[in-house]
């Protein structure tokens, strides 16, 4: 296909523009719905452009243009109207949080992909396996909040909402025929109940960074309070985190103790003009760490999204399932967050299911799961149950640490 033959998208910055938007989708049945943030550039992510094909025409509505999107909301709850996205997670999440939006009637077109099992599920990839169609995604970490846009964000953004029901129709039968259409329907409505996580900051969330817990628990105190620090810089810049001093950078200053910039201008990663800008505010979070001395204990976040924590005997239990669940993923050839999600099936080691009504009560697990690996789950736990030894008295317990999302 030739992407220059297309007609042009419509840009909409007025509430006329919008209300055209709306009459257009009013008789239409399939939707195709995308967004673009600017998560690369500010400190705190907005969205900044929200893609939309109805038919034949690509809108791109401009939510910087003092627009408001409230009206969009009918239209994404609306549930005789399919929306399509690819990889919808984030922007159902952002669009949730930023104007309270629900959503009926999903299908996620990367979600498909992964239950037919295609090892590269991105859009760039399908679209070109499928139509021999190429994207550019040069475009991708653009500064999307910067007006105007150019021609190429304008080409780039079109094209992440063009083909999505066509695609969608490509996959829908291949999806029933190898019965795989209740994975879809399961993750999709999944997404529909997602939860926007409030917008929090804590300290203690230093200990997600890699090698953060491998410290002793005086360069945890130094990273604790160099953590914090580059939150509220960033905030006073108005810039992403990373942006004012990256990770590794964060965790080799904790690890050195600097004292004064000379210090800092020898640490890996850090650049003269960081040291320049940032470097008073680094070494008064040090010496901040120094009053308060070292930490007694590396914290322990509270479980997010409905995360169990784990006993030494569920954790030995969670580990066997984990390995039950990439072995009929590897039978089933899709990825193991399809055959159980990781929340689902913390429950289960949480819970210790030892009968079929027991498993289907768990929240998260679907009834095509229970119904397809029902009697393989409660297995696993009897004879876990029967072979892990026995928790001892004041045993730790620990929180269930998993990937975030869908997994």
């Amino acid at each position: 296909m030739d992407l220059a033959t297309l007609p042009p998208p419509i840009l909409i910055s007025d509430e006329r523009g919008l209300n055209g938007l709306l009459a257009e989708a009013e008789g239409a049945t399939r939707i195709a719905v995308d967004t673009e943030a600017d998560s690369f550039f500010n400190f705190r992510e907005k969205v900044c452009l929200v893609q939309i094909t109805v038919g034949e025409r690509d809108f791109l509505v401009d939510p910087l243009a003092r627009l408001d999107l409230a009206p969009l909301g009918r239209l994404f709850a609306d549930p005789r109207k399919t929306k399509v996205f690819h990889d919808g997670e984030f922007d159902i999440l952002i669009l949730k949080r930023e104007w309270g939006f629900e959503f009926r009637n999903l299908f996620d077109t990367r979600i498909a992909e992964a239950a037919l099992g295609v090892e590269s599920p991105g859009l760039a990839a399908v679209l070109r396996a499928r139509f021999g169609i190429e994207l550019d995604k040069s475009m991708q970490r653009s500064d999307w909040s910067a007006r105007p846009l150019s021609d190429r964000q304008i080409a780039y953004a079109r094209l992440d909402t063009r083909f999505l029901v066509a695609l969608m129709e490509s996959q829908r039968p291949e999806l029933e025929s190898r019965n795989r259409m209740m994975i879809l329907e399961g993750e999709c409505a999944r997404l529909e109940r997602l939860v926007p996580a409030p917008l929090a900051f804590s300290p203690d969330e230093f200990v997600k960074l890699k090698g953060a817990r491998a410290l002793d628990l005086a360069a945890q105190r130094r990273l604790r309070e160099l953590y914090a620090e580059r939150y509220a810089l960033a905030e006073r810049f108005d810039l992403p985190p990373f942006k004012v001093i990256g990770n590794d950078t964060l965790l080799e200053l904790a690890r050195m103790d600097a004292r004064s910039e000379a210090d800092l201008t020898r640490v890996p990663g850090f650049t003269y003009k960081q040291v320049r800008r940032v470097g008073a505010a680094l070494l008064d979070a040090l010496a901040r760490a120094e009053k308060l001395g070292p930490l007694e204990r590396s914290p322990n976040l509270p479980p997010k999204d409905g995360e169990p924590r784990l006993g030494e005997v569920e954790f030995e239990l969670h580990e066997r399932l984990k390995q039950w669940r990439r072995t009929r993923a590897e039978q089933l050839g899709i990825d193991s967050s399809l055959v159980v999600n990781r929340l689902a099936l913390a429950r289960i080691a949480s819970t210790k299911p030892t009968s079929a009504e027991a498993l289907a009560a768990i929240d998260g697990l679907l009834g095509w799961q229970v119904n397809l690996f029902g009697a393989e789950l409660v297995e696993v736990v009897r004879r876990g149950l029967h072979e892990i030894p026995t928790e001892a008295p004041g045993g730790q317990r620990r929180r269930f640490r998993g990937r975030r999302g869908g997994g």
